[in-house]
């Protein structure tokens, strides 16, 4: 063993630590957790982060069943470390960033990554289409849609995080931003932790059968690091808390059991008295059958129904409300329109009918179809004549 030197324990964690090491030490999972700028997540760090988004994510899909009404699943989640260029080679471009930004509970902000195209489906579903519209460039107005889902979504996904964590999360409003992922390193529009080693969380997203790919959440590992502290520190406290609440909840209870009432002795000689004299005793004491008052009991009676009554009494009320005037309606047909072809709306724009031209139109009263007519022109006045009665 003469001329062999020996590592120390430093030189061994730099040796892990080492970049140019590849995946082999994020594997192992031996990184310097104290370091909130270290390169590695431990297997319980992994664990926590998914646990927390698995949670999030699960009460956001929640809300984007309410937007989009169509069933969303979302898979377990996968936590890896990854750099710009595993997006890169791995993901469709381009794609909408989408920035989160945590003001209040957690310190820091994360990016959640989807594709063009399910960006297009969401916005869709929303403004009322069918989410096949995905034609042509994503646009100001897919932005603007997508950044309030995603809004709504990771603010019902703060809101779990408060009540998991046991204090209050807030976020700021997202921002969206089409990004192509091949230009934007040279043109700066990346965010600064995605220039290094980054948290990624990838989800598998299901919108019916519109929408089959994958999402992902990029965390910078200081605030991953951050929120495994608070999820370890809400623990500890809950375990204190369960320790110390067991003999304070026995004494509790054993106070709050109810004790037993003294049951007041009654005096001897009254009681005697009252065996002498049974006028005196107490009502209650004795056998509540031999107090108990006769109840007559009779069936019911019943005015016979007469019919020419019941016709005399209608024919009456109609004429009470032959005055109540009624609004009737002509229709001439009806369309489906979302809102982006009405925000197209100008003068001269036609309006396609779902009917025919010369078929019968509805006359509705109340709201209520009772007739079919034909359109007339009296004088300067349009007309319906009437010409069949629905029964």
């Amino acid at each position: 063993m003469d001329g062999v030197g020996v590592l120390s324990q430093e030189e061994i964690n730099a040796l892990l630590n080492n970049p140019d090491g590849g995946d082999s030490a994020d594997a192992v999972g031996a990184g310097n957790s104290s370091d909130p700028n270290s390169e590695l997540l431990t297997p319980e760090e992994k664990d926590a982060i998914g646990e927390v988004a698995n949670i999030s994510m699960g009460t956001a899909a929640t809300t984007l069943f309410s937007l989009v009404n169509r069933k969303v699943e979302i898979s377990t989640p996968v936590v890896s470390s990854a750099t710009w260029d595993d997006v890169v080679k791995n993901y469709e471009r381009p794609c909408v960033f989408i920035r989160i930004a945590y003001t209040v509970g957690l310190d820091g902000s994360n990016i959640l990554v989807l594709k063009e195209n399910d960006v297009k489906v969401i916005t869709d579903l929303m403004m009322g289409g069918d989410g096949t519209n995905t034609d042509g460039e994503l646009g100001e107005l897919h932005l603007s849609a997508i950044s309030e889902a995603m809004n709504q979504m990771m603010g019902s996904s703060a809101t779990s995080l408060s009540s998991m964590l046991s204090k209050t999360i807030d976020i700021s409003p997202p921002s969206a931003d089409l990004i192509d992922l091949q230009e934007s390193v040279d043109e700066g529009k990346i965010d600064e932790f995605l220039t290094g080693k980054f948290v990624k969380i990838s989800f598998k997203m299901e919108i019916g059968d519109l929408v089959n790919s994958e999402i992902m959440q990029l965390y910078p590992f200081s605030f991953a690091r951050d929120m495994c502290k608070s999820v370890a520190r809400n623990m500890e406290m809950d375990a204190e808390e369960a320790q110390i609440g067991v003999p304070e909840n026995k004494a509790e209870t054993a106070a709050a059991a109810p004790q037993p009432v003294a049951q007041p002795q009654m005096d001897m000689s009254m009681m005697n008295a009252q065996m002498m004299n049974p006028q005196m005793m107490n009502p209650q004491m004795m056998n509540p059958m031999m107090y108990q008052q006769p109840v007559n009991v009779q069936p019911a009676q019943f005015t016979p129904f007469s019919g020419e009554f019941a016709a005399q009494f209608a024919k009456e009320n109609i004429d009470l409300i032959m005055d109540v005037p009624l609004e009737v309606t002509v229709e001439l047909g009806r369309t489906s329109k979302s809102i982006s072809e009405i925000l197209d709306f100008a003068p001269g724009t036609i309006i396609e009918l779902n009917r025919i031209a010369g078929e019968p139109i509805d006359v509705l009263v109340n709201g209520k179809f009772v007739a079919k007519g034909e359109v007339v022109v009296i004088e300067e006045s349009f007309g319906v004549r009437i010409t069949e009665i629905v029964k």
